[in-house]
């Protein structure tokens, strides 16, 4: 019976345990048709539960950085020398150093590729030295792997540019199927026939917020008012939600409604008239893909993540998420029932490998990595 072991010791909430869930879920399934035992480094079971699947909590490892690296370069290795794995599937971007048949990692952090400004050091120095440091911890023992698993093309491309690793050696599978666009209603009554405008984001500098109310500012100064703009951040959260909160709460037509779980979310896409999305760095841009459905306007970063994520999207603005001209004049074209300048973004061809599916992805990686 073949071993596999998939490290996920700093993995513990938002789009990265959803990830793991998918990643344990299909292999649950795969161990009832195959032989083999899947053994997980996690930081709590409870999180991430499936049958036929034996679990080792390590939550000592999300301590610090240097404890982490500790377990990733010394511990790991100690417990694939006991187990002797056929492959070691790392899905938090590190590459460990351990020893196995096969060796795959999975990188879904864009930070190395990021350009960070000045005001990102004012509100979150930790995250921008984040930026600068995992560009080199992505560096260690990576051209180790027999395959790199990345979330998009342009990750491929820019990971291959940057670390001079085979092309074809890297695999991308999208975490969500931007093909198969899901029944739904075309045209969802908006509340009140009211226009408003949602942006559904934590509060990260890089999430851009200042751009949309600098838009805001500008519409409303041409005395335009007749719409509103969802903000899911309160001011409360940090340094950047506070200044945010600040320096825009004047404005009439922007609410500050805090974080929102996932259904209440759904709620906000069914019942608004256009989604932004100006965050100037993304793994993927899942409210991109969620609100897609609806096909009601979206307004977003002229960014290659933002293009390959609309794949497949009707009514698509894309903007520069550094002027605040452009995406004011958009929004007043929707305010106005003006859709002229929105696109239907055709299909992105992919290079081979690439899946859709996380069954398809395992077969790849158990059969021909």
């Amino acid at each position: 019976m073949k071993t596999i072991i998939v490290s996920a010791v700093n993995i513990t909430e938002a789009g990265t345990l959803t990830i793991l869930n998918d990643v344990l879920s299909t292999l649950s399934s795969i161990c009832t048709q195959e032989r083999y035992k899947v053994i997980a480094l996690v930081y709590d079971k409870k999180r991430c539960y499936y049958n036929n699947i034996k679990y080792i909590d390590i939550k000592s490892s999300k301590r610090n950085w240097l404890n982490r690296l500790y377990y990733e370069f010394f511990v790991f290795r100690k417990i694939s020398k006991f187990f002797k794995p056929y492959m070691w599937l790392s899905l938090h971007d590190i590459t460990p150093n351990v020893i196995a048949n096969k060796r795959i990692v999975y990188c879904h952090n864009a930070t190395p590729f990021y350009k960070f400004r000045v005001k990102d050091i004012r509100f979150d120095l930790k995250f921008v030295l984040f930026v600068l440091f995992y560009k080199y911890l992505y560096k260690i023992n990576i051209r180790k792997n027999d395959a790199i698993i990345v979330q998009q093309d342009w990750t491929r491309e820019s990971f291959s540019e940057m670390y001079s690793y085979p092309k074809e050696k890297i695999i991308v599978s999208y975490p969500i199927d931007n093909y198969v666009r899901k029944p739904h209603t075309s045209h969802v009554d908006v509340v009140d026939n009211s226009i408003n405008f949602f942006f559904p984001a934590i509060a990260r500098v890089f999430k851009n917020f200042e751009v949309i109310c600098k838009a805001v500012e500008i519409l409303e100064k041409e005395g335009v008012c007749n719409y509103s703009v969802i903000f899911t951040i309160d001011g409360t959260e940090n340094k950047y939600s506070k200044w945010i909160y600040s320096k825009y709460n004047h404005l009439k037509t922007i609410s500050f409604i805090g974080r929102l779980d996932k259904e209440t979310v759904n709620k906000y896409y069914e019942n608004c008239s256009c989604l932004l999305f100006p965050s100037r760095l993304e793994s993927w841009g899942l409210p991109i893909s969620e609100f897609s459905k609806y096909d009601r306007p979206m307004i977003i970063s002229d960014l290659k993540y933002a293009h390959e994520t609309a794949s497949n999207s009707r009514f698509v603005a894309y903007f520069n998420p550094n002027d605040p001209i452009e995406l004011a004049s958009l929004m007043k074209k929707v305010i106005y029932n003006d859709t002229s300048s929105f696109i239907n973004v055709g299909m992105k061809k992919i290079n081979k490998p690439f899946f859709k599916t996380w069954n398809d992805l395992f077969t790849y990686l158990l059969n021909y990595v």
